[in-house]
């Protein structure tokens, strides 16, 4: 079993609202610098973008009305890495839940750096949404 961590915040703003924000691939650049650090394009039929690790494809998980938004990144060596995440009601706002696993090969230092680039991307999230 992988050992993970799940990273999240609270977002004072209707899960709905949050989940329509976060699923589309559009404004990933804007939240999501561990992912996509330059426009997200469809090519080919998948979704491709610039990435701090280099060019990556990112599948998301079907639109659903259950605020999942896993997704699943190939990296530039052809690895799979699967980002389970969702965004849960609560209230009048919601809780963003991102897991990160540590990854074969990670040093305990580069998982920690991972979980808290998840936690900078949730919190810069959370100000788009609150303050959008």
């Amino acid at each position: 079993m992988t050992p993970s961590r799940h990273v999240s915040v609270g977002i004072a703003a209707l899960a709905e609202r949050v989940y329509a924000y976060a699923v589309d691939p559009a404004h990933l650049p804007a939240w999501a610098a561990g992912l996509a650090s330059s426009t997200v394009e469809r090519v080919d039929g998948a979704w491709v973008a610039e990435s701090p690790m280099g060019r990556v494809r990112i599948a998301f998980a079907p639109p659903n009305e259950l605020g999942v938004l896993d997704h699943v990144v190939t990296l530039p060596g052809g690895e799979e890495v699967l980002n389970p995440m969702r965004v849960l009601p609560d209230g009048d706002g919601c809780e963003v839940v991102f897991t990160v696993r540590h990854r074969a090969g990670k040093s305990e230092e580069e998982f920690e750096s991972d979980c808290r680039a998840v936690l900078t991307d949730l919190e810069r999230l959370r100000h788009l949404l609150e303050e959008g």
